[in-house]
């Protein structure tokens, strides 16, 4: 595409393999007997293991490098993807990283031992980071302590909220949508609807402020799979779009935020039995891993969204595969 659009311009430091494979699941649709789907492969994107926070930290960490930072403190739950997917970046870049991990999920069917200490938790001390697991009440008097000691020490450092979701972060994803429009393009489909997880915002919010500029009548559906009360997930997904715009621009008209909370289950990091089965049946009739906290969730409401035959009025889905299989040796239900 030729046309110049905001995201163009940000600071960027590439870190991804782009653009990410759009392949359809045709073994899946048959199973379904629904609209043809397709998988937007962000698992695909690299930094060990890939999945969606390589996007934003494309744009986070390339402002931070035009700033001169040379350490990075984020955040996330114990198992965060958006914490192993930083601890990759900032190796490559040469940054010193810090990652703070809160207890907010009870360990899913393992100890608690093995929760903290597998999966991405391995993944980010093997890739060099300063791994930090406090029980979620510590974790403000321990982030405010340590930026006070790195201050001390003289480091430059860049803050990253959890998931990567504020404005410059969520830039990233209008560049997946300017992708998606291409690659649509290049396959002759117009989608109905694109389905994605939806926790911290950041995806949904730059999904929306891409497709504002491009084609602000796409269907985007975020699966809620963090807040209990969805309310608050459309709050948040709303003010990032608003800063996004004061930030980079205002495009003609917004795109709908549209979030779909029925596949929450119990709680944030506790699949349904729902997901499981949905991640197992994908796994085996297409080789491809979802995961049980994200993904997963998002195929959840896929599936049974065509099941209801909510998607009858198009011939095409796609899904957004956010990434996250590291985390599945800790949840052993699977």
């Amino acid at each position: 595409m030729t046309d110049q659009h905001p995201w163009h311009d940000a600071p960027r430091v590439q870190l991804g393999h782009w653009p990410t494979p759009l392949e359809p699941l045709d073994r899946l649709t048959r199973e379904l007997g629904g609209p043809r789907i397709w998988v937007k492969r962000d698992d695909c994107s690299g930094l060990a293991t890939g999945g969606n926070k390589t996007r934003k930290l494309e744009t986070l960490l390339g402002q931070g490098i035009q700033d001169g930072i040379d350490t990075v403190v984020t955040f996330g739950a114990v198992q965060s993807n958006h914490a192993r997917q930083t601890a990759a970046a900032c190796a490559k870049l040469g940054l010193t990283c810090h990652v703070v991990l809160s207890r907010r999920v009870a360990p899913p069917g393992a100890d608690r031992e093995t929760y903290e200490s597998g999966g991405n938790v391995q993944l980010d001390r093997l890739l060099g980071a300063e791994v930090h697991i406090r029980d979620t009440d510590e974790v403000p008097g321990f982030t405010k302590s340590l930026l006070e000691n790195l201050e001390t020490e003289g480091r430059n450092v860049l803050s990253i909220p959890p998931g990567g979701s504020n404005a410059t972060g969520a830039l990233g994803y209008a560049v997946c949508a300017e992708e998606l429009v291409s690659q649509c393009s290049n396959f002759g489909i117009s989608p109905g609807y694109i389905v994605h997880a939806s926790a911290s915002s950041g995806t949904q919010a730059g999904l929306l402020y891409g497709y504002s500029h491009l084609d602000p009548s796409q269907k985007v559906m975020g699966v809620n799979v963090f807040h209990p009360d969805p309310g608050d997930l459309i709050d948040r997904v709303e003010s990032l779009l608003t800063r996004m715009c004061e930030k980079f621009g205002t495009p003609a008209r917004r795109a709908e935020v549209t979030v779909n909370h029925s596949y929450f289950g119990e709680a944030y990091g506790t699949p349904t039995q729902e997901t499981l089965n949905a991640i197992r049946l994908t796994a085996r009739l297409e080789g491809l891993l979802f995961d049980p906290v994200y993904s997963g969730k998002a195929l959840t409401g896929l599936i049974d969204q065509v099941a209801l035959g909510n998607f009858d009025d198009t011939d095409n889905v796609i899904l957004i595969h956010t990434g996250g299989s590291a985390s599945i040796p800790v949840y052993t239900a699977l």
